[in-house]
């Protein structure tokens, strides 16, 4: 082999040997900060590939989708660029212009290092299939005490109408004044209770 030919090659292998791309992390997103804005702002670093910003919990978010942001993670094509950009910018004031909504805001950047964008891939996922689990799980503890709920009121309902319908008042009814009468002629007169009495103790 000649040495042009290996020179060649060599060329040849290092245009193809692709390049390790690194990822930022930003524990906090200041507010009005998207993905555009982000974009502008660390693009003038390096080439930004993707970017991806965790939303707020928002309640109402199928009504309004939410403005602010928690968390993000932004991957540059270089992962040189990447480590220089989170010890360059960590800590410092995002925009310097006092007019600016940034102004007050600082950078917290951080780089990962073995972080690729499949391991935050995952990550979501997990986190979408624990919030799925969790909603679930409450759902189903909701029905289930609604449906206790309701059988104790089914079970006080029968409770009252069994009570109501084996209700013992204790009325003592009237006799008829024939019975009453009848009763009143049949006690003993004196006389015979004195000769009772008296063979009694004779």
């Amino acid at each position: 082999m000649s040495d042009c030919e290996s020179e060649s090659l060599l060329s040849f292998d290092s245009t193809t040997k692709t390049r390790k791309k690194g990822i930022v992390y930003l524990s906090s997103i200041p507010k009005y900060m998207n993905v555009t804005k982000l974009r502008e702002l660390l693009g003038q670093y390096g080439d930004v590939g993707r970017v991806f910003l965790q939303p707020a919990s928002n309640p109402n978010l199928k009504k309004r989708p939410a403005k602010h942001f928690t968390e993000g993670w932004v991957e540059f094509e270089r992962k040189k660029v990447a480590k220089q950009v989170a010890e360059l910018l960590n800590g410092k004031r995002i925009d310097s212009r006092k007019r600016s909504k940034y102004f007050d805001s600082v950078w917290n950047l951080k780089y990962l290092p073995r972080f690729k964008w499949v391991h935050l891939n995952e990550r979501l996922a997990y986190e979408k299939a624990v919030r799925k689990h969790r909603l679930r799980a409450e759902v189903s503890q909701v029905k289930r005490e609604a449906n206790h709920f309701s059988s104790n009121i089914v079970r006080s309902e029968k409770n009252k109408l069994y009570q109501q319908a084996n209700v013992d008042f204790n009325v003592r009814q009237r006799l008829p004044e024939e019975e009453f009468l009848q009763n009143k002629n049949s006690v003993p007169d004196i006389e015979s209770r004195t000769d009772f009495l008296s063979k009694l103790f004779d």
